[in-house]
């Protein structure tokens, strides 16, 4: 097993373990440390909210997730992913992206909980993401600003923003 160069990214490696008051596990892993069930749990997730929720068709395997540099982090609970998101490595920059929570899990605050893991993992470095349109005001509450004009991707309006370090 190859080792992480990251701080605390190890082969499926846990931040916190769940407990009757917190039922959610977090969890990150580079690609390579994956088991074929969490990919397939994160993949699922994933097409499930923007491919068949969203009625969005998309290029979900864009190759991104395979870098060695690309962190995924996920809730979850009972063995089930409950929401995602990944983070990039573009450089100087670093990115946010796929942030999905499940239907059934919505509403408690799981995609603020790992934009949060998610911008921590990010160190100093500024963050960019294109967010869908309607969440800017989301995004906004984690530091994000507009940061060009709005365009569509895949018939969904999106905005880029970005989070300069402090």
């Amino acid at each position: 097993m190859k080792a992480s160069t990251a701080v605390g990214v190890g082969y499926n490696s846990c931040m916190s373990s769940s407990t009757a008051a917190d039922p959610f596990l977090l969890r990150r892993a580079r690609f390579a440390e994956l088991t074929p069930f969490e990919v397939y749990g994160l993949c699922r997730l994933r097409v499930d909210v923007f491919v068949v929720e969203q009625e969005c068709p998309y290029p979900e395997l864009d190759g991104r997730d395979t870098e060695p540099t690309t962190v995924h982090l996920w809730l979850e609970s009972d063995g089930r992913v409950a929401a995602t998101i990944r983070v990039l490595d573009d450089g100087v920059t670093k990115a946010i992206g796929r942030v999905a929570t499940a239907a059934d899990f919505r509403g408690q605050g799981l995609a603020a909980r790992l934009m949060a893991e998610g911008i921590a993992l990010c160190g100093g470095s500024p963050i960019t993401l294109g967010a869908q349109a309607h969440l800017e005001g989301w995004y906004e509450q984690f530091g994000f600003r507009r940061s060009g004009p709005g365009y569509v991707e895949d018939g969904i309006p999106h905005v880029p923003m970005r989070r300069d370090p402090a």
